[in-house]
């Protein structure tokens, strides 16, 4: 005799989320759907997503308790943070320890004051602010809601960009607040420049001998399991910034046209605003993106800027120098490792001592915050070569010089649309500056490439900002100039997948006739239903100007009714532009619940918590 079926409890969840995890658990075999049992049963438990505890060997197990483990909380903008939080994770599980690998929006803050070992990664967006992911755990360490800490330990590694005045601004603060709560430090602030792994590794490695030493004192009993908790994350790409994969170009289009600036009723000559679209071949390898993602791009320094170097340093760029383990002539350490257009405080430090220039060392005061900005603004090496000569030998160079940076475009295509291919829209910085022409290194090297030219790159994740899974919500997107890259792949995504949701575009340039990007595919997006609004502002066609922010503020009762139906809010573009896109959401919320810009602030605040909130600046 069969036994009758237990019958099941009704359902806790709304019909979105139904239909959600319906999706994700469509064409799973037996064994994925057991794991997922198992993860969503950790998940119930209070375990923080997304990670699973695991035996060493693979069976599941409790989590230990928070004295027996190490967690390590990462915020990351561009994935530095998130690679060096996950190389301690991975260090202390194979050294046997009890770890959990947390993002910083995926923390429960409740748990903060039972942590007893605490490793936070975090990267500096901009000048001393927090990574995306990190704004709602930094409010609440820095608010009144946060708790005394007189048990935990923790150590604090930041991530930072020394052509900044604010240099790892962020961890500064996160280290001070955890130890004016009560914490212990049990390793000195890390802070990291480009050449990341210079401090990141010594850093690792004492912290993990220290996590060590203190998890092995608070061990279970002999015989007890020690858990360790792993990043569900999916397996490594086989091409990555170290190495990236060389890409075909096949299409190099400039999609601006000419302006001419008046003064009065004089036109005084044209402006060469050059941005480009550029389409890459992906085929053959195994590169995936998701719309919202960065492609990483590996540049070489444009040639007339390192032979401006060369000469500015009165340098031979044939002679062979060794740094490390390798030996280049130095003109091919100036075109492919080194940073020649973003300038770093030790760099200068050094110039400063050997040039002898007051000014220079002037600026260096810890006083001078402003001045050392406006010139880390808007010089780059070889203007302070020029302006304060000094006498540099070839190797010398090359040590006091950061690692070439990397450069991260956000994808402007849908893979669903464009096959095994990535668009990119790329501004191409050009500008007069101390007597000299000046070009940007990356940009100037993409919109040099001809069709059948080859560039190397890799997929940098942005799993922050994704269409919604669920794809009956509608989107608002605010992206002016090039911002407006990756919601062209969201546009493209939506389309392609059939989304039932409306797609809200707001796009700013400073000229219609000039500027407007992608203006006949938008138009074709409209009458096709792709596109369902469009709203456009091109500040300087009328005598007031008019940005992207106030068509916000303009369209403010119909915004806010969208976001209270549940419509994602994304922005893209410069940190200034996304802090003035900011505010105007802050008046539009305000403006319709009352006044309350308190309130405003909680709403967005919590937008950003439900992943309804997404921002790429940079």
């Amino acid at each position: 005799m069969t036994a009758a079926p237990t019958a099941l409890p009704p359902s806790p969840l709304n019909e979105d989320r139904k239909v959600l995890l319906a999706r994700l658990v469509d064409g799973l075999d037996a064994p994925s759907l057991w794991w997922l049992s198992g993860y969503t049963a950790g998940l119930a438990q209070g375990h923080g997503a997304p990670h699973l505890a695991v035996l060493p060997g693979g069976g599941a197990a409790a989590a230990p308790q928070a004295g027996q483990r190490l967690t390590v909380l990462y915020g990351s903008q561009t994935g530095n943070a998130r690679r060096e939080a996950e190389k301690i994770a991975q260090a202390a599980e194979a050294a046997g320890l009890a770890v959990r690998l947390v993002r910083t929006d995926s923390y429960r803050t409740g748990e903060l004051a039972s942590e007893r070992l605490l490793y936070v990664v975090i990267s500096t967006q901009g000048e001393g602010d927090p990574p995306d992911d990190a704004i709602g755990f930094t409010e609440f360490l820095n608010g009144k809601r946060a708790p005394k800490l007189p048990e935990l330990k923790f150590a604090v590694l930041g991530l930072g960009d020394t052509s900044y005045a604010d240099f790892c601004g962020i961890a500064r603060k996160i280290d001070a607040r955890l130890a004016e709560l009560g914490g212990q430090r049990v390793a000195d602030l890390g802070q990291a420049d480009l050449d990341i792994d210079t401090v990141a590794g010594p850093w690792r490695e004492a912290a993990l001998a220290k996590a060590g030493e203190l998890l092995k004192a608070s061990a279970p009993a002999a015989g007890a399991h020690l858990a360790t908790v792993t990043p569900l994350r999916p397996a490594a790409a086989a091409w990555t910034h170290e190495r990236p994969f060389a890409a075909e170009v096949l299409a190099n289009q400039r999609i601006t046209g000419r302006e001419f600036r008046s003064q009065g009723f004089l036109k005084y000559g044209p402006v060469e605003k050059d941005v480009r679209h550029i389409e890459l071949s992906l085929e053959g390898s195994g590169l995936a993106y998701e719309p919202g993602d960065a492609l990483g791009v590996r540049h070489r320094n444009p040639e007339p800027l390192v032979a401006a170097v060369l000469e500015a340093a009165k340098l031979d760029g044939n002679a062979a120098v060794t740094s490390g383990s390798e030996t280049l002539p130095l003109s091919e350490w100036l075109a492919t490792r080194r940073e020649l257009t973003r300038l770093s405080r030790p760099f200068l430090a050094a110039h400063a001592e050997r040039s002898g220039a007051a000014a220079l060392q002037q600026l260096l005061d810890p006083t001078q915050t402003a001045g050392l900005a406006a010139l880390l603004g808007d010089h780059q090496l070889v203007d302070v070569l020029r302006r304060w000569p000094a006498a540099w030998d070839h190797e010398a160079l090359v040590a006091a010089l950061r690692p070439q940076a990397q450069r991260l475009y956000s994808i402007a295509s849908s893979r669903k649309r464009v096959g095994e291919e990535a668009h990119l829209t790329l501004d191409v910085l050009r500008y007069q500056a101390h007597g000299h022409e000046h070009l940007g290194a990356a940009s100037g090297f993409l919109a040099a490439l001809e069709e059948g030219g080859q560039v190397p790159v890799y997929i940098e994740p942005n799993e922050r900002f994704r269409v919604p899974a669920d794809a009956s919500r509608d989107i608002v997107m605010v992206g002016p100039g090039t911002g407006i890259a990756p919601f062209r792949g969201f546009v493209q995504e939506r389309a392609e997948t059939g989304a039932s949701g409306r797609n809200w575009l707001f796009f700013g340039a400073q000229h219609f006739n000039t500027g407007f990007l992608y203006q006949t595919e938008w138009q074709e997006a409209l009458q096709r239903g792709e596109l369902h609004r469009l709203d456009l502002a091109f500040s300087r066609d009328q005598a007031a100007k008019v940005y992207v922010q106030d068509r916000l503020r303009e369209r403010g009762a119909e915004l806010y009714a969208w976001l209270q139906n549940g419509a994602h809010f994304y922005v893209c573009g410069s940190i200034a532009m996304g802090k003035d896109v900011h505010a105007a959401l802050l008046d539009v919320v305000a403006a319709h619940n009352g006044g309350d810009a308190e309130a405003a602030a909680e709403y967005l605040t919590a937008l950003q918590t439900e992943g309804r909130y997404g921002r790429d600046v940079y």
